[in-house]
């Protein structure tokens, strides 16, 4: 495979992409502008249509098409080589990749007309803008230097919130923005990376060095960060070529051979539980042996050649299908299914609206209160929703809270073998010599550290399913009350106009289920601003980001501030006053220290479990309200609209005489016209999926 060809493919097939998603845009600021130019009108004429709800999500969605970017994320440990490996991918030396300074601060790379450098402080003050050479020399530090701050629990740069690195590739220019982070470090990974940050990216790449297969750290964080979470990950196993230079002989091809097949089995061990895919295996199509810098050299050397064997070839075919085709397809999806929802609402309206036209003052306020009992049971579904969302949201608030609870009680019970693979590497008792107490107490707590973090990740992920599985039953509700809601409002126009009114048949949409009820089941996340919450359908709350904080920060933050006062800042005072006077030997003096941490962090327990218990109580329960108000103002908003469109109609024929004609025409022109848009629309995603990838 050339990767020349490849690679202009990707930018192809990218450039499509982002034209469509453009095209699909304009398309939608069309039917804005002539529903709002209609509801205007009419105004004047046979009163307003109550389409502003449709127009407000249609802007929101416009938006979020032009805006779009897709996101790549680089996450591995201090030099894997991470960014060499995005050096290679977009084809140029930009990111500092020298043979020992590290990358010190997150760094967003997007696309700029220009080359610079901004970065932005946690402190309000003004952001700097810095050439290339100058962000290169100020912030990249030695790796020896990361490893030590790491161990302290400093940032190199505490002010520093993150860098933009704008520069004029064609790769960044069709939509492409990549964020090359840090090496792994839990403290900085929680504040810096959080799992927010992560699930909003469209993909991730994890980066190993194939001579240092699946540290200790790294499966930690593979367990912590990845697992059983739905991201979606492109594991590259970097410097796939230096696996020779540790080989007695280097030219020695069955030597050779052997070595990378017992790293492919350690690798392939260690990775294959993150690579299923709704049941699927997905290890070949998400695990990359690559050759970073040999594919740089030959790229700055001759930005045409190939690189075969490097890799690169088998990891753009895979990330171009992943983000034009079953990314971008499914974001698309989204926008045509909302734009045949749009048009279905506007022929809805104009098939109840014609028919009544006809009818004088007297006639109409007959048809209308002949509804009144409709408008009664849409309200009352609307109640029942409501009733059953706070129903489970009292029930899983309460199980969380309380699973939780009992979750921080019961570490006590396996403290001593769970804290076993946590405990530092210092010589137990060279921490008594002169110079060693401090460097002992930072790495105990540091393991600490660890010991919770992933101890609360573990129990954070049962509590995600949970909350996963509580919004796939109010999502399964929406259809129901949906379907009834459908069935009433149905009941409602054959009453008022004497027939039924049917989908249009030009544009039939996949699910009749009314707007409220579509993005109650999560099927216009797109139109409200977060592509990636389906689950809450971007109802402005973030119930992963809300656990993280009360769990990970506030949890594990107040606890250690309490803890650390009385062990871990003074570990030679415990010992000596759990140690016997026979107790010399290192590894009883640790299982002394061992056991009295574990009576000092079981004193506190009852505290956490009741402070936090709380906080989580709060923090679930809202996203649970969040949903709620969100769903009651969205149907609210359809049963006004719908009493709206009445009362318009009414207060313009009790005002003055409507021209018929005129009326018919202006609103028949309304359907044409918003058709038009959407049968482009759906011109426009028929293209792309036909178009050769």
């Amino acid at each position: 495979m050339n990767y020349t060809l490849e690679t202009g493919s990707f930018l192809n097939d990218l450039d499509r992409v982002a034209k469509t998603r453009q095209e699909i845009a304009n398309h939608f600021n069309r039917i804005v502008e002539t529903i709002t130019k209609s509801e205007f009108e009419g105004d004047k004429a046979s009163g307003k249509l109550g389409l502003e709800k449709d127009g407000e999500d249609i802007i929101i969605a416009s938006q979020n098409l032009q805006q779009g970017v897709f996101r790549l994320l680089v996450l591995g440990d201090l030099k894997r080589g991470k960014s060499t490996f995005l050096n290679a991918l977009i084809g140029e030396n930009l990111l500092p990749s020298d043979v020992n300074p590290c990358t010190a601060l997150l760094t967003v790379l997007r696309y700029g007309v220009s080359k610079q450098v901004t970065v932005y402080f946690k402190d309000g003050t003004e952001p700097e803008q810095l050439d290339f050479k100058s962000f290169k020399q100020q912030y990249t530090i030695d790796p020896s230097e990361a490893k030590r701050l790491e161990q302290e629990n400093k940032l190199a740069f505490p002010n520093i919130d993150y860098a933009v690195v704008e520069y004029p590739l064609p790769l960044l220019e069709k939509g492409i923005e990549i964020v090359d982070s840090p090496g792994l470090n839990d403290t900085e990974a929680r504040n810096e990376l959080s799992l927010s940050y992560i699930n909003n990216c469209n993909a991730i790449f994890f980066v190993f060095r194939a001579v240092q297969p699946c540290t200790l750290e790294e499966r930690r964080y593979l367990e912590n960060y990845i697992k059983g979470r739905g991201l979606s990950v492109f594991f590259i196993i970097n410097a796939w070529d230096e696996i020779c230079k540790g080989l007695i002989n280097p030219d020695d091809s069955e030597e050779l051979a052997e070595a990378e097949g017992k790293l492919r089995q350690v690798f392939r061990t260690n990775l294959a539980e993150y690579c299923q895919v709704e049941d699927h295996d997905s290890y070949d199509e998400r695990v990359f042996e690559i050759s970073s810098l040999e594919a740089l050299r030959q790229r700055i050397k001759n930005p045409e050649a190939s690189l075969e064997g490097t890799g690169f070839p088998q990891l753009m075919a895979a990330l171009n299908t992943f983000l034009t085709q079953e990314r971008a397809v499914v974001q698309l999806r989204q926008a045509r299914s909302l734009a045949r929802q749009t048009y279905n609402h506007v022929h809805e309206a104009i098939a109840r609206r014609i028919p009544l036209l006809e009818h004088d003052v007297d006639e109409l306020k007959q048809r209308i209160s002949s509804v009144e009992p409709e408008f009664d049971k849409l309200n009352e579904i609307r109640d029942r929703f409501q009733d059953e969302i706070r129903t489970v949201r009292d029930s899983k608030t309460s199980a969380i809270a309380d699973s939780f609870r009992t979750y921080i009680l019961n570490l006590g019970n396996t403290f001593e073998s769970d804290f076993l693979r946590y405990q530092p590497d210092i010589g137990f008792l060279d921490f008594l010599q002169k110079g060693k107490r401090e460097e002992f107490n930072a790495a105990f707590k540091q393991a600490f550290e660890q010991y919770l973090n992933d101890k609360i990740l573990a129990w954070e992920l049962t509590a995600e399913q949970q909350m996963q599985e509580a919004f796939l039953q109010l999502s399964k509700s929406a259809a129901n009350y949906g379907a009834v809601y459908s069935q009433v409002a149905e009941s409602m126009t054959e009453k008022l106009i004497g027939k039924k009114v049917y989908t249009g048949q030009t544009l039939e949409f996949e699910d009749n289920s009314p707007g409220w009820a579509s993005w109650a089941m999560g099927f216009f996340s797109l139109a409200l601003g977060n592509v990636a919450g389906v689950a809450l359908a971007g109802a402005g709350f973030d119930w992963k980001n809300i656990l993280l904080n009360s769990l990970a920060v506030i949890g594990i933050w107040s606890f250690l501030s309490i803890f650390s006062m009385s062990l871990v800042a003074a570990p030679v005072g415990i010992l000596l006053l759990g140690l016997g006077i026979g107790a010399m030997q290192a590894e009883q003096a640790r299982k002394e220290l061992i056991q009295a941490t574990k009576k000092e962090f079981v004193k506190h327990l009852p505290q956490i479990a009741q402070e936090q218990g709380a906080l989580i109580n709060q923090a679930v329960k809202e996203g649970f309200d969040a949903y709620e108000r969100e769903v009651a103002k969205r149907i609210n908003d359809d049963i006004n609209s719908r009493k709206s469109e009445l009362d318009n109609l009414l207060k313009q024929k009790e005002s003055y005489e409507i021209n018929f004609e005129a009326e018919f025409n202006r609103l028949r022109k309304l359907e044409t016209d918003v058709l038009s848009e959407c049968q482009s629309i759906e011109t426009a995603y028929e293209h792309l999926l036909a178009s050769p990838t």
